[in-house]
C-alpha cells in the first residue's frame, strides 16, 4: 500500500509554547486513521499543518506526495476537509451548496449538475434540494458536509470531530459513508471525542501534550494497555497530560 501522509519530527511552536512536539507517523492509502487527544493535546494544530493551512516551525510533512510547507496549494487540491464547526453556507439552498463547492474543488462544470443529483440521491436529500441548509437537522447537515468534502474524489479527507452532537443512529450512518469512501480508495483522517468511534479505525494515534504517546490498531492498543475498550486506553494516557486546553 502507498503512503499518502507522512510526517518527520513535525513541530509547531507559538513563541515559547510547543503545540506539536516532533511527531512522526505515516498513513497508508485507504486507511481510516484516528487522530485522538484531549483538548489542548495539539491534534487540531497538527491537522491544520497537514492541510496546508499552517506552516510548521520545524520538521517535514508530506500529504498526497506534496510538501505541506512548500506545496501547500497542491496539498489543498488533493484533499477534502470537513471542520468541527459546520462549514456549509446556511443561507444557501442544499443544491446551491453542492454546486458551489463542486466549483471550488475544481469539478468539471459539465459534470456538476449530474454530480449534484447523484449526491442528493445518495444521501436521501433529493426532496430537500430547495431547502435552506439552516433548516436541516444537524445529522443531515453533517452528512451533506461530508458528501461535499469528497465530491471531487480527493485522495485524502480530513474530518475534524464530524459527528459531534448528532444522535447514535446518525453517527452509525455517517460511519457507513466513511467506509464507502475508503472502499473507493479515499483515505480518511479523523479526529473524534467518541471512543467507540476509535474502534472503527484501522489504526489510532493518541496525542498527549503535543506528542504521540501511542499508535497502533485498536486491538493492539487494548492488548498493550490490558484494557477492555479504547475509552479505557484513552483515559490512561490522557491522565498523563500536564497542560490545559489551548
Amino acid at each position: 500500500m502507498s503512503i499518502v501522509i507522512e510526517t518527520q519530527e513535525l513541530t509547531k511552536k507559538f513563541g515559547a509554547f510547543t503545540a506539536v512536539d516532533h511527531i512522526s507517523f505515516s498513513v497508508e492509502k485507504g486507511e481510516i486513521f484516528g487522530f485522538l487527544g484531549a483538548n489542548g493535546a495539539g491534534k487540531t494544530t497538527a491537522m491544520r499543518m497537514l492541510c496546508g493551512l499552517s506552516k510548521p516551525t520545524s520538521g517535514k510533512g508530506f500529504v498526497a506526495g506534496y510538501n505541506i510547507e512548500k506545496e501547500s496549494e497542491m496539498v489543498k487540491k488533493n484533499i477534502g476537509y470537513m471542520s468541527q464547526k459546520f462549514s456549509l453556507y446556511e443561507d444557501l439552498k442544499v443544491w446551491e451548496n453542492i454546486r458551489l463547492y463542486a466549483g471550488i474543488y475544481g469539478v468539471d462544470g459539465k459534470l456538476i449538475p449530474r454530480k449534484t443529483d447523484e449526491t442528493l440521491s445518495k444521501i436521501g436529500l433529493s426532496g430537500e434540494k430547495n431547502s435552506m441548509v439552516k433548516e436541516l437537522p444537524l445529522g443531515w447537515k453533517q452528512k451533506l458536509a461530508f458528501s461535499v468534502a469528497i465530491l471531487h474524489e480527493p485522495r485524502i479527507v480530513f474530518l475534524d470531530e464530524p459527528t459531534g452532537g448528532v444522535d447514535p443512529i446518525t453517527r452509525r450512518q455517517f460511519w457507513e459513508m466513511i467506509y464507502e469512501a475508503t472502499e473507493r480508495g479515499i483515505t480518511v483522517f479523523v479526529t473524534t471525542h467518541y471512543m467507540d468511534e476509535a474502534e472503527y479505525c484501522s489504526r489510532v494515534s493518541i496525542m498527549v501534550d503535543g506528542r504521540i504517546d501511542a499508535l497502533d490498531t485498536p486491538h493492539n492498543l487494548r492488548t498493550q494497555f490490558s484494557a477492555q475498550n479504547m475509552d479505557e486506553v484513552f483515559r490512561r494516557l490522557a491522565r498523563k497530560a500536564k497542560r490545559m486546553d489551548t
